[in-house]
C-alpha cells in the first residue's frame, strides 16, 4: 500500500499543536461562558407580546377581511367585558352594604369611640372594606358632621380611613393573576403602590393633623372666603350606562345607614333593600297629643307627613321574602364570580389582541416620556389623566381595578401606575365635593369642608411622596412586596388579611380599651419596627457603621428573619388539605368494591399478582397521605 501523500495547507510553517492548545482555548472560553451564565432577565421589565400570526402583507382579501372582522368582534366583547366589570363591582358594593351596612351605621354611632383619632382612622377603614364604597362611607360622614354628630376635626381621621379602605378593590383583583409568577409580581405590585401611598400619607398627615389641625384650618378658610352658593346633583355619568343593569339587580335605600349612624331609632327596623321606588308625601294639619300635659289629655295642632307608595321598584328581590343578609351573600357570591371571570377574560383577550404594532403603539403612549427638557411633566400630566378618568367612571376602585391587569401582562409600567393612581385619588375628591355643592344650605358649609379635607389630604401626600424622584417609596416598596408575593405567593394573602382586617381590628380593639393601654402597646412595637428598619438599611448600604453582632440577622432563629420556615409550614399545610381531599375520595364503598374483584378475580391474581390500576392508585395515595402526615409531625 503506497504511503500517503503529505498535504501542504496553510498551516504549513506553524507550530506543531500540543496540548496547550486546548488549554488556551478553554482559557478564551472562560469570560463567555462566564458572562452569559451572570447575564439574567430583569423580572420587572415589559412583557414582549409578540404576534406569532401570519404578517398582514402576506395575507390575502379574504383573509384580511376575516382578521378585520376578528379583531371587531373581539374589541366589542372586551367592552362588554369591561361593562360585566363594573356592573359586578357595582353589585358588589350593595352586596357589602347588605351584609354590613347596618353594622357600619352602628359603628359610626360610637361617638365616644371616635374622638380617638387612631380609632376614628381604623372605624373609617373597616366601614369602607365593609361597604366596599369611600364614597358610601364618606356620604354617612357627611351626614353626621352636617347634623351634628360630630365636628370636622372628629371627621378627618374618619376620611383618611376611608382612603385607605378603599385601595384593597384593586389588590383583590390583583390575585386572579396569581396563575404566572411574572405577572402576578407586576400586578400585585401595581396594585399595592396604591396602598403603600395611602398608608404612608396617613403615617405623616395623621400625626402633624392632630398636632396642628391644618387640613381643618385651610378648608375652614377656604369655606369662610367663599359664597358658594348650593349647585345642582354631581353628573351621573357611567352610572347613566350601568344603572339599567344593575337597578334591574337590586336597588338599595342608603338613608337607612345614614339614619342609623345620625341615631334614627326607625331606621334600625328597615331593610335596605329599596321596595316602592315612586312615592308622594302628604302633609296636614292635624290634632297631635301633647306630651307636656301632665294631668289630662291635651292636644295641639301640628304638621304631620303622610308617606304614600306609588310605585314599586323593578328589581329582581322587590318581592322576595329574604332578609338582608340572606340577598347581600347572594350577590356577593355572584357578583364575585363574574368579577373573577370578567377578569381573566379582559386579560386573555388583552394578551390576544396587544400583539406586534399594536402592543408596540400602545406602549409608548403609555409609558414614553416627553422629550428633554419636558420630561418632568409626563408624570404630572398622568395624574391629571387618572384624575379625569376616575371622574368619568366616579369611582377609583373601579379606574384602579381596570389598570390592574394591564400592569400584569406588561402594558403599562408600575412607575406609570403610580402617577396614575395618585391622579385616582384627586378624581374621587371632585365627585365628592360635587355632591357637596348639591347638599341644602344648611349643610353645604359642613359637607363642603368635609369633601374639600379629602382633596387637600390627597394633595399634601402628592406633595410628600411624588414631585421629588428620591421621595417615591411607594414604587420601591411595592416592587420589594411584588418580588416577596411572586416567591412566597400565600404572602400576598397574608398581606391583605394583615393589613386591612387584623392590624385594623388590634388597634380598634386597643383603642376601645384607652389611651393608656393603646400608647403602652403600640410605642414599644413601633420603636421596634423603626430599629428593625434603620438596621436593614444600614445592613445594606453602611455596614461598617454597625456592630459586628448586627451586620446581619444570623444570631436571632430562622423564622424570625426569614420566611422560608413559614413557606415549609404552609406548603405542609396545603398538601395535606390536598391530601385529605384525596383520601376522602376513596371511600369505604371504593374499598369494598375492590375487596369484591379481588375474590372474584382470586384466581387470576394467584396467576399473576398484580393489583388493578385503580386500587395501586388508591393504595398509593393512602402510603403518600401516611408518609407526609409522618414528615409534618
Amino acid at each position: 500500500m503506497a504511503p500517503r501523500p503529505k498535504q501542504e495547507d496553510e498551516s504549513e510553517g506553524k507550530p506543531t499543536k500540543t496540548l496547550d492548545v486546548p488549554r488556551e482555548k478553554s482559557v478564551s472560553m472562560a469570560p463567555a461562558l462566564s458572562t452569559a451564565a451572570l447575564i439574567e432577565d430583569d423580572p420587572w421589565d415589559m412583557a414582549e407580546l409578540q404576534d406569532t400570526g401570519v404578517k398582514w402583507a402576506d395575507l390575502d382579501t379574504k383573509r384580511k377581511i376575516l382578521r378585520v372582522l376578528i379583531t371587531v368582534a373581539k374589541f366589542i366583547v372586551l367592552l362588554g367585558l369591561l361593562y360585566m366589570f363594573v356592573c359586578s363591582l357595582d353589585i358588589l358594593s350593595s352586596a357589602f352594604q347588605l351584609v354590613g351596612g347596618k353594622a357600619a351605621g352602628d359603628i359610626f354611632q360610637e361617638n365616644k369611640v371616635l374622638s380617638n383619632p387612631l380609632a376614628g382612622l381604623v372605624i373609617g377603614m373597616l366601614v369602607t372594606l365593609l361597604v366596599q364604597s369611600s364614597s358610601t362611607s364618606s356620604s354617612i360622614v357627611v351626614s353626621m358632621v352636617s347634623s351634628g354628630l360630630l365636628d370636622v376635626a372628629t371627621a378627618v381621621p374618619i376620611i383618611m380611613g376611608t382612603n385607605i379602605g378603599t385601595s384593597v378593590t384593586n389588590t383583590l383583583v390583583a390575585m386572579t393573576q396569581v396563575g404566572d409568577r411574572n405577572t402576578f409580581r407586576r400586578a400585585f405590585a401595581g396594585a399595592t403602590v396604591h396602598d403603600f401611598f395611602n398608608w404612608l400619607s396617613v403615617l405623616v398627615l395623621l400625626p402633624l393633623e392632630i398636632a396642628s389641625g391644618y387640613l381643618v384650618k385651610l378648608t375652614g378658610l377656604i369655606v369662610s372666603s367663599f359664597n358658594i352658593q348650593s349647585g345642582e346633583n354631581a353628573p351621573a355619568l357611567l352610572n347613566v350606562i350601568t344603572d339599567p343593569l344593575t337597578l334591574s339587580i337590586i336597588e338599595l335605600d342608603e338613608s337607612v345607614i345614614s339614619g342609623i349612624a345620625t341615631g334614627d331609632a326607625e331606621a334600625k327596623n328597615k331593610s335596605l333593600i329599596k321596595v316602592w321606588c315612586q312615592t308622594a308625601s302628604n302633609t296636614t294639619l292635624q290634632n297631635v297629643t301633647a306630651e307636656n300635659c301632665s294631668f289630662y289629655s291635651c292636644w295641639e295642632l301640628n304638621n304631620v307627613t303622610e308617606i304614600i307608595n306609588i310605585k314599586k321598584c323593578n328589581h329582581i328581590f322587590v318581592n322576595a321574602n329574604l332578609s338582608d343578609l340572606a340577598v347581600g351573600l347572594i350577590l356577593l357570591a355572584c357578583s364575585l364570580l363574574i368579577l373573577c371571570t370578567c377578569l381573566i377574560l379582559i386579560v386573555k383577550l388583552l394578551n390576544s389582541m396587544l400583539k406586534g404594532q399594536v402592543a408596540v403603539v400602545i406602549k409608548k403612549i403609555m409609558n414614553t416620556d416627553f422629550p428633554f427638557p419636558f420630561a418632568w411633566l409626563t408624570g404630572y400630566i398622568a395624574i391629571l389623566v387618572g384624575a379625569g378618568m376616575t371622574f368619568i367612571v366616579q369611582s377609583s376602585s373601579v379606574f384602579t381595578s381596570a389598570i390592574t391587569p394591564l400592569v400584569g401582562i406588561g402594558v403599562i409600567k408600575v412607575e406609570r401606575v403610580y402617577p396614575l393612581s395618585l391622579g385616582s385619588n384627586i378624581g374621587t375628591t371632585t365627585t365628592a365635593i360635587l355632591a357637596a355643592m348639591a347638599s341644602p344650605g344648611e349643610k353645604l358649609e359642613s359637607s363642603l369642608q368635609i369633601a374639600l379635607v379629602h382633596l387637600f389630604f390627597n394633595m399634601s401626600g402628592i406633595l410628600l411622596w411624588y414631585p421629588i424622584p428620591f421621595t417615591r417609596l411607594p414604587i420601591r416598596m411595592a416592587k420589594a412586596l411584588g418580588d416577596i408575593s411572586a416567591k412566597y405567593r400565600w404572602f400576598a394573602g397574608f398581606y391583605i388579611i394583615f393589613c386591612f382586617f387584623a392590624l385594623p381590628l388590634f388597634v380598634f380593639g386597643l383603642s376601645l380599651a384607652g389611651w393608656q393601654v393603646l400608647v403602652g402597646v403600640l410605642v414599644p412595637i413601633v420603636a421596634v419596627l423603626i430599629f428593625a428598619i434603620i438596621v436593614n438599611i444600614l445592613q445594606k448600604r453602611k455596614p461598617q457603621w454597625l456592630p459586628s453582632a448586627l451586620k446581619s440577622w444570623s444570631f436571632l432563629p430562622l423564622w424570625a428573619h426569614s420566611l422560608k420556615p413559614w413557606d415549609r409550614v404552609v406548603t405542609i399545610m396545603a398538601a395535606r388539605c390536598c391530601c385529605c381531599c384525596k383520601c376522602c375520595n376513596v371511600t369505604e364503598e371504593d374499598e369494598e368494591k375492590g375487596k369484591h374483584e379481588n375474590m372474584d378475580h382470586g384466581i387470576e391474581l394467584y396467576d399473576n399478582p398484580t393489583m388493578t390500576d385503580e386500587i395501586k392508585e388508591a393504595k398509593k395515595t393512602l402510603n403518600n397521605c401516611e408518609i407526609l402526615r409522618a414528615t409534618s409531625l
